[in-house]
């Protein structure tokens, strides 16, 4: 009896499905050239021969951008795993002594907008480490590291002292935003939308307004900032937010529009004492992530007032 031999599949390479993460993710050849640190060229390459040994188009391009087919979404999730499962294999070898739980704090503006990627791309590298993070007030995190229930964490500070432990992360402009287009500051008395009462950004907004002597009422209240976004968004009121903060449906207000100027604030790590090899390493991805937000973001030109 003859047995029919099968040519065995061709294998997925780590190096072109790496690349093909980077396309799929930033939606953008030369942006994942440089990510992957390699030529258009060359990534554009890799691309051609995956889809010519898969038989099948990954990518749908026009102009603009690039996006995934069906067949690329399909196997975007195969690469994530075969990628991840690559990288924790490799520690377990290189990195033995990198593992544990770090225990991270942020506020809410950070947990939402740039801790997400830092974790995943600090997962990538360092599979055998978990961090687990808890989203409170800067005043809290910094009290819960001083007390070491903490290991790291991030905060906002009106300004840092040579009293106040850490190390400056950022400066940012505090501005008033509000809805695009909308008529919420223009209204007597001023409607705003604050938070706590331990909040920097409330306590320097509040503080400014009674200078100026403009007359306000805090006409929603949240802990949130996506709560302060829904504000501004249904032009229910204007809210001091973080330059970066402010999404292409607002807009950034302030002495031409009668509103008194915020000046900035300061973003701020603080590190427990004797911390040990995981948390130096989280918080290495933290001040490099924050020098690429830096100067990212902060050359967006931010739409006008109507």
């Amino acid at each position: 009896m003859n047995l029919m031999l099968r040519q065995p599949l061709p294998l997925l390479e780590l190096d072109i499905l790496r690349t093909f993460v980077a396309i799929a993710e930033t939606g953008n050849f030369t942006t994942a050239a440089d990510t992957v640190h390699r030529t258009p060229s060359a990534v554009s390459m890799q691309i051609k021969k995956l889809e010519e040994m898969l038989g099948c188009t990954l990518f749908r391009r026009d102009a603009r951008s690039v996006t995934l087919t069906h067949h690329g979404e399909v196997l975007l999730s195969y690469a994530r795993r075969l990628l991840a499962l690559s990288n924790e294999a490799v520690s377990r070898f290189m990195m033995p002594d990198m593992n544990g739980v770090v225990r991270l704090g942020a506020p809410d503006d950070v947990g939402e907008l740039i801790l997400p990627e830092v974790l995943r791309r600090f997962a990538e590298t360092y599979p055998s480490i978990a961090v687990n993070v808890s989203i409170e007030s800067s005043a809290s995190l910094r009290r819960a590291v001083a007390e070491r229930r903490l290991d790291l964490a991030i905060f906002n500070s009106p300004d840092m002292t040579t009293q106040m432990p850490g190390e400056v992360l950022m400066k940012e402009q505090l501005v008033w935003a509000g809805k695009n287009c909308g008529s919420a500051h223009l209204k007597h008395p001023l409607p705003v939308s604050v938070w706590e009462e331990g909040c920097i950004w409330r306590a320097r907004a509040l503080e400014e307004l009674a200078k100026s002597g403009r007359e306000f009422r805090v006409a929603y209240f949240c802990a949130h900032h996506m709560g302060q976004r829904a504000a501004i968004r249904a032009d229910l009121a204007v809210a001091p937010l973080a330059r970066f903060l402010v999404q292409e449906d607002m807009v950034a207000l302030g002495e031409k529009d009668g509103l008194p100027d915020l000046g900035h604030y300061t973003i701020g790590l603080v590190i427990a004492e004797d911390a040990d090899a995981p948390v130096r390493a989280v918080a290495d991805y933290i001040r490099a992530a924050f020098a690429r937000f830096e100067r990212g973001p902060k050359e967006l030109t931010l739409p006008v007032a109507c």
